[in-house]
């Protein structure tokens, strides 16, 4: 059995038993088989629903002239929150030596490239006529935040892939021999993938020199791409998004919902991939203080975002605050921010809350309030411009998705489900390299 030492997990085992351990769960069995059936038939349907949008248009949506952004947006500056996770805990912790984090840095980064993968996706599904795509590359002015966001979601999706790739050629090369019960093809994808690696010290040095570069790099490329999102909303004088803070407020944000993603994650790889030695209530407990902590500072900014309009209350911010507070928003405003936010801090506080399970319930909801925070920065501060609302349709005043709308929107939900499965069954989902190595430290010291 495993005990808790230091700031690691130190583990009875040899080398040859933590491989098999690690290499079992990468295997095509029957539930990953009927997993990624329903995974392909549900995203059939709703890209179904998209090609209905296509055809038609954006009319088929809630979108109208005055709510021009609603659950695509929310989605994709949910997207990009989550996925700043990768550099939160593989470059913030890792390289200032926190040695805990090494079975969920993997984990981490899947999770950052399936949702900066998405998140591109997402853009497109907001757009009416997506073929035009490429003018905000060929014509995209330097002055366009827009054109800013595209760059840098490119930039870190690329980082982001290469520092989960350039640690996992040395499990290839471990793990080419131990593959199990897989089509021919799975080997012969880990022999090439694994460019020849037989660990040597020169290889070695290489691998530890371009993780570190790239880990050094990602830390302000992940900056920029949460802080250029929120400038797609703080450029603009509207009440609601005229602020100064939404650049650290959004990169707080961000940390919550990334670092809830992973712990469920970690629930789910820990019971289906029977890696509790590896994934234990340590780790929980430890991502659970991390939890709280990104938690502090983003129920500072929530703080500062309302506390500060609500003193000066100019008329246009009055108008959208009653709105959240006790209007037509207040409902789901008030069950965001104590569910999503507070309630998740208060249980935090708790050990027993950091267990496996209680912590599993508390991140749902966390990454559900995510969501929904994002939902309510983008939608009402749209249904109060400055100009007054006239001549139009009843359903021009207000905003409520379509079903078309939701399934485009799960579209995206469900591929990046596909991604984290098939990243995590075709390759080890902890490092196998990096916890021998640890480990036979550790047995030395």
């Amino acid at each position: 059995m495993s005990e808790i030492k230091n700031e690691y997990i130190k583990l009875d085992k040899s080398a040859e038993q933590i491989t098999t351990d690690l290499m079992r769960p990468v295997n095509l069995s029957i539930g990953f088989k009927a997993w990624m059936a329903f995974l392909i038939i549900s995203l059939a349907v709703c890209i179904y629903a998209y090609t209905i949008q296509l055809n038609i248009g954006l009319g088929v949506t809630g979108l109208r002239d005055y709510v021009s952004w609603g659950m695509y947006i929310a989605n994709f500056v949910f997207f990009v929150a989550a996925s700043l996770i990768g550099m939160l805990i593989g470059a913030v912790l890792g390289l200032i030596g926190i040695k805990w984090i090494t079975p969920l840095v993997r984990i981490a980064e899947i999770i950052a490239v399936a949702f900066a993968a998405v998140a591109g996706l997402v853009i497109i599904s907001d757009m009416g006529r997506p073929e035009r795509l490429p003018y905000v590359l060929m014509y995209g002015r330097i002055q366009s935040p827009i054109l800013w966001d595209v760059t840098v979601v490119t930039t870190y999706l690329v980082m982001s892939l290469l520092l989960y790739f350039l640690p996992l050629i040395p499990d290839l090369a471990i793990g080419k021999d131990k593959l199990q019960g897989v089509p021919k093809i799975h080997k012969i994808i880990y022999n090439i993938l694994s460019l020849n690696w037989v660990g040597s010290e020169e290889q070695i040095k290489i691998i530890h020199k371009s993780v570190r570069i790239l880990l050094i790099l990602i830390i302000p490329v992940a900056f920029a791409i949460h802080t250029v999102t929120s400038w797609l909303f703080a450029v603009t004088p509207r009440a609601g998004w005229d602020s100064t803070i939404f650049g650290p407020y959004f990169l707080s944000g961000a940390f919550v919902a990334g670092s809830a993603a992973v712990i469920i994650a970690m629930f789910f790889f820990q019971k289906n991939y029977k890696l509790k030695d590896y994934i234990t209530d340590f780790h929980f407990d430890k991502m659970g203080k991390l939890l709280f902590l990104v938690s502090i500072v983003y129920f500072y900014f929530n703080l500062n975002e309302f506390l500060v309009p609500g003193y000066k209350l100019k008329q246009a911010d009055a108008i959208h605050l009653q709105a959240l507070f006790n209007g037509n928003w207040a409902k789901l405003f008030w069950a965001t921010q104590i569910f999503g936010l507070i309630l998740p801090l208060i249980l935090l506080l708790f050990r027993k809350m950091r267990k496996a399970f209680p912590i599993l319930i508390i991140s749902i909801f966390v990454i559900a309030g995510a969501w929904l925070k994002r939902y309510i920065i983008v939608v009402p501060t749209q249904e109060h411009p400055y100009l007054p609302i006239q001549n139009v349709p009843d359903y021009f005043m207000g905003y409520t998705p379509t079903l078309i709308e939701t399934a485009i929107t799960a579209a995206s939900i469900i591929l990046v489900l596909i991604i984290i499965t098939i990243l995590s069954k075709f390759f080890p989902v902890i490092p196998i390299w990096e916890t021998v190595h640890e480990n036979k430290t550790d047995q030395k010291s």
